[in-house]
Parts: C-alpha cells; sequence; structure tokens
C-alpha cells in the first residue's frame, strides 16, 4: 500500500521532497508533540499549551505504536530519493524514535522513577510560566487547564510504580518539599498582574488542589512505596550500548570508551597538577583552589560582573575571528526568576526554534536571598568565584549554548531544528570552556585553567561514573569515591552527581561530546590543509543543527569516519 501512495503521488506531480516534508510533519504532529505537550510548548507550538503530559498505560501504548508505525515509514521511505542533508535526517530520526522505544519498553522509567510524576507537574507549569509568549491571564487559563489533569497524572503513577530502585524513591522524597513550595509561592507569584477576580478564583482552587495532591503524593512515596522500593537502576551494558547509540549514534565498544574515559581522565589530573605547582609550588591543588574560592565580587555586583565578563568574551571571540557571532543582540542578565531560584544557580532561558513571540533570551543568575546570613552569603559567593563566573559565563552564553542559539536558523530542517543530541549541545559548551583558554582568553591567568581543568575532571569522573555504574563494575560508594579521589570533588558534590548518575546514565556526553569535536577539528584540519581556520571550522560546525557529531562528521568532512 505504502508503495502504491508513493507511485500515485509521483504520477501527480509530487516530488519527493514534498512526500518527505509531509512524512516529517506527521511524525512530530502524531508521535512526539501530542505526548510531549510541555516540551511542544517550549518549542513554540502553543496549540498544546492547555494539554498535560498523560503517563497512563494506555496512552504509553499508544505512544508505543505510533512509533513503531512511523519508524517502519521512515524505513521504508527511499533514502536514494533524498539529499545528503535528508538522508541524515532520517537516519536521525529514526535513531530518536528508536531510543525512544527503548525509554517507554525496556529502560520504563514511568515504571520505575517516582520523580518523574512530581517533576512532570512542576515542569509543565515551569514552561507556561517562564515566558511571556502570551498575555499572562491567557496563560493562567492554560495553566488552569494543565492543574485540573494533575490529580489523574499522580493516580497514575501510584498505578504504575512496580519496584523502584530505593535511590530515586528517596530522591523524589526530597524534591517534594521544592515542588510543593514552588506551587505554593512561585507559581501565584508569576501571575501576580492577572486582576480577573473569577480567573484567580478558580486558579487559587486549581492551585490548591495540587498542592494537596503533592503533600498525599509526599505521603504515599513514605508510607507505601519507598518499603517496597528493591529494584535496580543499573541498566546493564546491552542496554547503555542500546541508549548511547540512538542517543548519540556512537557504537564505540564499552570497555574501549573506558580506555578513552580514563586516558583523557589521567591527562587532566597531569594538567591540574602541573598548572597548580606553576601557581604556588608551596601549596596543595586543594588549597590554591580554596583561595581562588575567595576571590569574588559582592551580591550587588555580581549581575553586572557577569555582564562585564559576556562583554569581554564577545569582543574577544570577533577580534581573534574564533567563529561568526550572528545577531549583535546581547542576552538579557538578570535575577533568576522567583520560580526557578530552588532549580538552577545560573541559566540560559532560549526560546524554542519556532516561538514568534517570546524571542527575548535571558541568562539568568541566582543571586543571595536577602534573608541569608553573612556566612550563608559569603558560601554562594564562593561559589560564583571570578573562575567560575568565566566558566559559566562561557558555557552558556559565549560561546556556548547562547551562540548555539544564535545559529539555530541555520539548522537545515525541522528535524534538525527539533531534534538534538547532547553530545553535541553539551559537549559543545564543554568544548568551549577549554577552547577559550587555549586560544589565549584570561591571557596568563592560571587560576582560570585551573578551574577550567577541575570542571574537566569533573566531566571525565561523570564519563567513568556513568559507564561502570550501570555495567555493575561499580558499587554507589565506589562512584562517591571516584569522584572525590580522581575527580578532585568534595564528598557532598561526589555524592550529588552519583546519585545524577543513577537516573541520567549517559551523562558521558560532556567529556564525549568535547572529544568528539577536537577530533572532527583535527581531522578538518588535515582536510582543509593551509585554508583552516577556527572561525571557518566553528561556523560550519555550528551551521548544522545539533545533531550527533557522526552526522556533522559526514556533512563536513564527507565521510564516515570514527567519531573518536
Amino acid at each position: 500500500m505504502k508503495r502504491f501512495v508513493i507511485l500515485m503521488l509521483m504520477a501527480a506531480g509530487t516530488t519527493y521532497a514534498q512526500n518527505w516534508d509531509t512524512l516529517v510533519d506527521s511524525f512530530f504532529d502524531e508521535a512526539v508533540f501530542p505526548y510531549s505537550p510541555s516540551g511542544a510548548v517550549q518549542d513554540g507550538f502553543h496549540a498544546y499549551d492547555s494539554q498535560l503530559e498523560d503517563l497512563s498505560q494506555a496512552t504509553i501504548q499508544k505512544e508505543i505504536a505510533v512509533n513503531r508505525r512511523f519508524e517502519g515509514e521512515f524505513e521504508a521511505f527511499p533514502a536514494a530519493r533524498l539529499s545528503p542533508d535528508q538522508q541524515a535526517d532520517r537516519d536521525l530520526v529514526l535513531s530518536n524514535i528508536r531510543s525512544g522505544l527503548l525509554s517507554l519498553e525496556t529502560i520504563r522509567m514511568w515504571e520505575k522513577d517516582p520523580d518523574q510524576y512530581a517533576s512532570t507537574a512542576s515542569s509543565s507549569a515551569f514552561v507556561i510560566m517562564s515566558r511571556t509568549f502570551a498575555p499572562a491571564d491567557v496563560r493562567l487559563k492554560a495553566l488552569i487547564a494543565r492543574e485540573k489533569l494533575m490529580p489523574k497524572l499522580f493516580a497514575e503513577g501510584k498505578l504504575n510504580l512496580k519496584n523502584p530502585p530505593k535511590i530515586y524513591t528517596q530522591v523524589a522524597i526530597e524534591q517534594i518539599p521544592g515542588i510543593v513550595s514552588f506551587f505554593q509561592n512561585d507559581v501565584p507569584l508569576a501571575f501576580k498582574e492577572v486582576k480577573d477576580p473569577a480567573l484567580t478564583q478558580e486558579f487559587s482552587q486549581t492551585n490548591a488542589v495540587v498542592i494537596k495532591e503533592l503533600q498525599t503524593w509526599l505521603s504515599w512515596l513514605k508510607s507505601d512505596l519507598l518499603p517496597r522500593s528493591k529494584g535496580d537502576y543499573r541498566l546493564g551494558a546491552d542496554t547503555y550500548s542500546k541508549k548511547l547509540l540512538y542517543d548519540e549514534m556512537v557504537d564505540i565498544p564499552l570497555d574501549r570508551l573506558l580506555e578513552i574515559g580514563y586516558a583523557n581522565l589521567r591527562e587532566n589530573q597531569q594538567k591540574f597538577r602541573e598548572t597548580a605547582k606553576k601557581i604556588d609550588p608551596r601549596k596543595t591543588p586543594q588549597q590554591i583552589l580554596d583561595e581562588a574560592e575567595k576571590d569574588h565580587t559582592t551580591a550587588d555586583n555580581l549581575l553586572q560582573t557577569f555582564r562585564d565578563t559576556l562583554t569581554g568574551l564577545r569582543a574577544y571571540i570577533v577580534d581573534h575571528h574564533l567563529m561568526t557571532i550572528p545577531s549583535p543582540v546581547m542576552p538579557i542578565v538578570e535575577e533568576t526568576p522567583p520560580f526557578a531560584r530552588a532549580l538552577t544557580s545560573a541559566s540560559m532561558d532560549t526560546p524554542g526554534p519556532y516561538e514568534t513571540v517570546a524571542k527575548e533570551a535571558y541568562f539568568n543568575v541566582t543571586l543571595p536571598e536577602k534573608t541569608w546570613s553573612a556566612a550563608q552569603t559569603e558560601d554562594w559567593l564562593r561559589s560564583f568565584n571570578r573562575g567560575v563566573v568565566t566558566s559559566t559565563a562561557i558555557h552558556e552564553t559565549f560561546p556556548g549554548h547562547y551562540v548555539q542559539f544564535l545559529w539555530g536558523p541555520t539548522a537545515p530542517s525541522k528535524i534538525r531544528k527539533l531534534i538534538s543530541a547532547a553530545t553535541y549541545t553539551e559537549g559543545w559548551a564543554h568544548y568551549c570552556e577549554q577552547m577559550m583558554i587555549d586560544e589565549g582568553y584570561g591571557g596568563s591567568d592560571l587560576k582560570l585553567r585551573l578551574g577550567q581543568l577541575q570542571d574537566a575532571l569533573l566531566r571525565n569522573a561523570r564519563f567513568i561514573v556513568g559507564i561502570k555504574l550501570h555495567i555493575g563494575q561499580m558499587t554507589f560508594e565506589q562512584g562517591v569515591d571516584f569522584f572525590v579521589k580522581e575527580g578532585y570533588q568534595t564528598k557532598i558534590t561526589g555524592e550529588r552527581e552519583t546519585r545524577r548518575g543513577t537516573s541520567d546514565a549517559t551523562y558521558l556526553y560532556y567529556t564525549l561530546g568535547k572529544l568528539e569535536i577536537l577530533k572532527l577539528r583535527e581531522d578538518y584540519r588535515k582536510l582543509r590543509g593551509p585554508a583552516f581556520t577556527m572561525e571557518d571550522f566553528h561556523n560550519n560546525f555550528l551551521m548544522q543543527g545539533m545533531p550527533p557529531i557522526k552526522i556533522v562528521r559526514r556533512k563536513m568532512l564527507g565521510n564516515d569516519s570514527p567519531v573518536l
């Protein structure tokens, strides 16, 4: 039947490119947005503003079925009739479908991660609040519609959750008080300008129900789910490898990946020790880091410090021809909105690729609370020392995620605008931290290099711990110890990072992506010879959308040579 339809369309004069575009649109409209309405809103599709993720088993089975159908349709589509970019898009969308199916059918976080339910509720509210894509009263109506669906979400969770890992339930329990506070304080504050009494009264009622549902959910987690939470968070080598293949198009055997990860860890450890010795051979690296943390600005001047840093970074990139920055518009540096302060210390909030109204990009920085003690304020500001301000600004803005956003309109297709790989997005931002220092930013300030290396060691530890946790070669306690001893992190950081690794299994993508980009750069340098420039390389890289590096290599090098 499919071949008959294609032949009929050809006879009618319809081109394969047009049929391809129809298939792509149908995929997003039928298999993606209906099952991720919050993601659709974030991307700029506001027909989904009033909808909420449905995690019922019936809907999950529908999602699996529709993705199976589209997997068959994309496989059957004659790749030979597509352009090279479209062929790459076909590979990308097939990998994306298989990643989703692996998640739904094999990994099954909907069945073993209780945090998914409360976090879905809070994130679905956040995307309505965070950007003014419509007047406040219009967005509040959409939020009310979403809140009315949230009790069903928690009811689905109680039916779905079978035997979660104990650590997942513990994390979910720890998260609930912050989410309750979010709905009690931050959500109402975000809509304080709404004056319609009937609307605000309806919101007050639905919001109160959500808060009660969260409190009931917390009690259920503690009394019912936690005692029977005896599941295993480990994916196992086979599932881990498939996830890496489908998410990032990386098919390197895990033992070889570990060799690569350890080699880069040892290299960064050696550079860290050498840099610390150059700063002061009489002190340990930790003593030098402790001193560096004291080098920070005041709370009143923190936002301006970031603004000045962004200006300097942008100027350095332009003056040294490191890449083209497509727009003169700077991100708006502002204090993190109250409803997001519990979630992040600094972040980029950029509009989705199809957002047409709320186009501003915000670089949010969380300031010390006015109610904090002097000691609390000092601790917070130490975490924003000069080195952290620099690395954070590079990662999030110039030339990291903000520059990625500015290049977004050049992405060659809808698929490239809406499907991304973490090795590209986070790999690029992490690559930029090193690249900027390598290219001379900061001059001879060795403390900036030391801070960059400590961040690199954190990502090195994620690389190794993530794999070893999930293939059964490392216990949780050994993971914590690895972050401390090998990654040069505090124990608190080690515990937090290892907990993250139990659910974010492939958080090796920071280092993996950076290493893939560095290899691509050297291969591109050999290809271009004397014509190679950093600006040319970076511009060609950034115009590809945000797919796995394998697709970028194919475009830039003209072959499928190994990513590492």
